[in-house]
């Protein structure tokens, strides 16, 4: 059993790693932030794949890891002072399909971090509101509420942003 959940993990992050990339870009901003996320994220869902109970559930069970792990990024990025010479140095990351900078962008970045997360991986990664649940740990109802909140409050700033505009 424990060797079908680790070829089923390693085929699932080999699968998925532009998804996970892309989240983790989402997250931090920076590409070798997105990197270091991710790789943590890997090898900690490597080291403890003992711990799958079930391998259906690799997906939300890698995801929360991940999450945890742009969280963490973020949290020690806050800690550390970067000079204007080494901010410059970033590489943006573009995506086909995908215009960064963009109203939604903007204004989702001004949420709080729990409904950004619930936005992202509902319509980024194409989560079931049940998937967002066990990855977030939240009740689905809370789901549910904060992810619609989250949409009235982006279309109000959308619209009002837009009434700045014209």
């Amino acid at each position: 059993m424990k060797q079908i959940v680790y070829e089923r993990l390693i085929q699932y992050i080999l699968e998925n790693q532009d998804r996970f990339y892309r989240l983790a870009y989402s997250y931090t901003r920076h590409r070798e932030d997105a990197l270091d996320a991710v790789q943590s994220a890997v090898c900690k869902a490597l080291e403890a794949h003992e711990g799958i109970k079930n391998a259906d559930a690799v997906k939300t069970w890698f995801y929360r890891i991940l999450m945890n792990e742009c969280l963490a990024v973020l949290k020690k990025r806050s800690r550390v002072v970067l000079t204007a010479e080494a901010a410059g140095q970033e590489e943006p990351y573009y995506e086909k399909g995908y215009e960064p900078g963009g109203d939604v962008e903007e204004e989702l970045e001004k949420l709080e971090t729990d409904i950004q997360g619930i936005i992202k991986l509902r319509f980024f990664e194409e989560m079931s509101l049940k998937e967002i649940s066990a990855v977030t740990g939240l009740n689905l109802n809370t789901v549910k509420t904060k992810l619609y909140r989250g949409l009235k409050l982006l279309k109000e700033n959308i619209q009002e942003a837009d009434l700045w505009a014209d």
